[in-house]
């Protein structure tokens, strides 16, 4: 043996006894450094990938053993260790090592501990990239199986609301201005489509998301003769990737699930806008629970509505994860970049945040008392009736932008001069007497008789819709 052999195995025997040996340790003649390591470790947040990368292991190992690139008894060995793997961290007793960069590398030096010689043939066939890929998109299916569902959840609340609200009415406003009245089921309800498009997007993200990329390898597929399609039958994947390079550096689902996410916060901060303006003294028209409320370290009479702020705040916040991992992507060549490991902190962030913001939310609205009388109250004022009384003109023959110029003149007389709107109604010869039970408390609201409009008989079909949206997507749940 020469001394260039004995150098060569004095380092291969110093990488085994380091306890910072990497997985590529073969390649480099000295270990990592302390920076590198603290720089490029992502344990502290991709442990919760660790149930998915065992089911995705169990697969692997299942196609290899089936393949013949491994024996029945080894297949069992792996199998075996994983459980124990499984077991020890639901236990919270894993100890994890050093050399332990990411939840990948700690289960396969953990299962390799346990089924020794066989627990080295885990990764045959298999590269972190593809390993990786496959774990978000486990990960992402159930995640966002549950999002569908705490959106419906707040769905169902909306809904019950909007039942129980009956006949009570509020203003419509638009630019936060008083427009008409409408039906506060129908305030209501008009959440209840918007997350219902927020359910049709997570249903379309997951349904990209459900590709399988395990046997890509690091970009190149394999030599050896492994199933891709047989490893994403056993994961519950719809199919397998298509091109290999595509399927380890693709993370256009994590963007869409980011999207999604996003698009649900600007629709609870939505909500959250309204709750903070309902609950002033000026308006008036909801009173929070005690429950769903904090107070103030210095004002004694407060009682102020957090959940609904935090809500309108945590839109920026998912909505910057977005706008940061869209950054991150549009630079990358083909095929796996480092860079992609920046996938994971922002994903968990929005699905965490959104997550917690639909439940509280829920909660919020499920808990809050309405205020009939101050709804009807802010509704019934005279001026909110200008359209009716400008539709009344129309239905004797004037043109609209006439009759819109006629009512709007006596809305501005009747603001200059101080005088009740119903007296300028009631001289002008255009409108008369006949046109005042347009102005009575709680008339404008029964005459919005279009279809998908704010008034009673339109309702009542639309909560016959909405019974059949909610249905059809628990049937596409599952």
């Amino acid at each position: 043996m020469s001394e260039n052999d004995d150098a060569s195995v004095a380092v291969e025997t110093h990488a085994l006894d380091n306890p910072t040996k990497t997985l590529w340790h073969g390649r480099f003649g000295e270990g990592p450094s302390a920076e590198l390591l603290a720089f490029t470790v992502s344990l502290h947040f991709d442990q919760r990938l660790a149930e998915v990368d065992i089911e995705g292991s169990r697969a692997h190992v299942t196609m290899l053993a089936r393949q013949g690139l491994l024996t029945n008894d080894e297949r069992a060995e792996i199998v075996r260790a994983l459980e124990v793997v499984r077991t020890e961290l639901a236990d919270g007793v894993f100890v994890f090592a050093e050399s332990d960069e990411d939840i990948h590398t700690a289960i396969e030096r953990r299962v390799t501990e346990i089924a020794g010689s066989a627990g080295g043939k885990l990764h045959t066939g298999r590269s972190r990239n593809d390993q990786v890929a496959t774990d978000l998109r486990l990960w992402l299916k159930l995640a966002g199986q549950d999002q569908i569902q705490r959106i419906q959840a707040l769905q169902d609340v909306l809904i019950q609301r909007a039942i129980e609200a009956e006949e009570s009415y509020l203003p419509g406003y638009t630019h936060l201005q008083r427009a008409q009245p409408v039906l506060l089921a129908h305030h209501l309800l008009a959440h209840v489509w918007a997350f219902a498009r927020d359910v049709d997007r997570w249903f379309d993200c997951l349904a990209r998301a459900d590709v399988s990329p395990l046997g890509a390898g690091a970009l190149a597929g394999s030599s050896l003769p492994i199933d891709p399609a047989f490893s994403a039958q056993q994961l519950g994947f719809a199919r397998p990737f298509e091109n290999s390079l595509d399927a380890v550096s693709d993370r256009d689902f994590v963007a869409e699930a980011l999207f999604c996410a996003a698009m649900t916060q600007v629709h609870l901060s939505r909500i959250g806008e309204e709750v903070v303006l309902w609950t002033t003294e000026e308006f008036g028209f909801m009173r929070l629970s005690d429950g769903y409320s904090t107070g103030s370290s210095m004002l004694p009479q407060k009682k102020n509505p957090d959940i609904a702020e935090l809500a309108r705040g945590k839109a920026g916040r998912l909505i910057g994860d977005l706008t940061g991992f869209l950054s991150t992507l549009k630079g990358l060549p083909l095929s796996y970049n480092r860079d992609l490991q920046e996938d994971k902190e922002p994903l968990f962030d929005a699905i965490d945040t959104c997550a917690l913001t639909l439940s509280a939310i829920a909660g919020l609205l499920e808990t809050a008392t309405l205020v009939p009388a101050r709804l009807a109250e802010a509704a019934d004022s005279p001026a909110n009736a200008a359209t009716d009384l400008a539709e009344h003109l129309v239905g004797q023959g004037v043109p609209f932008r006439e009759a819109h110029a006629v009512v709007g003149n006596l809305v501005r007389q009747s603001i200059e001069r101080g005088v009740g709107l119903d007296e300028l109604v009631e001289t002008d010869p255009r409108l008369g007497p006949e046109a005042i039970p347009l102005l009575q408390p709680g008339a404008g609201v029964k005459r919005r008789t279009s279809p998908g409009g704010a008034g009673p008989a339109p309702l009542v079909e639309q909560l016959r819709l909405v019974d059949e949206r909610m249905a059809a997507q628990r049937v596409r749940l599952g």
